[in-house]
């Protein structure tokens, strides 16, 4: 049984997933960080307005005005935060899109590659053939 697991982790498929589930890992973080530090802060500052701190208080004890203290007074509705995952789902999903568009460019360029030359003696099978045709 050990050797069936083994065989099986072992295969190329497997192993190219693990790799694409590490690096995606890596990528999410990158868009969340560009997504929190570089893109919400101008969109913020056009209003004066920080969206992570958007929330409305469910319960009459929530008077905090920022989102992590008003989480410690009781249920809140963080549509900021909503708001923001929201954004990096849109950023990864248009960024996979380019990817895979780009790799399709790439592989229609491939497929739409000349057919090979023919050789001299290709040629002269052809010829022939056109001279019996006309003969």
């Amino acid at each position: 049984m050990l050797k069936e697991f083994r065989d099986f982790a072992m295969k190329g498929n497997v192993v190219d997933l693990a790799v694409g589930v590490i690096i995606g890992a890596a990528f999410g973080s990158i868009v969340t960080s560009l997504v929190g530090d570089i893109i919400m802060p101008p969109i913020g500052a056009i209003g004066g307005l920080d969206f992570s701190n958007y929330f409305i208080g469910l319960s009459k004890a929530v008077t905090a005005t920022n989102l992590a203290d008003a989480k410690k007074q009781g249920a809140v509705l963080a549509w900021g935060n909503f708001l923001t995952l929201t954004l990096n789902f849109i950023i990864i999903a248009f960024v996979l899109f380019m990817v895979i568009r780009f790799m399709n460019q790439l592989k229609r360029k491939d497929e739409a590659a000349p057919p090979p030359k023919p050789t001299r003696q290709e040629e002269l099978l052809t010829e022939i053939r056109d001279l019996l045709k006309k003969a």
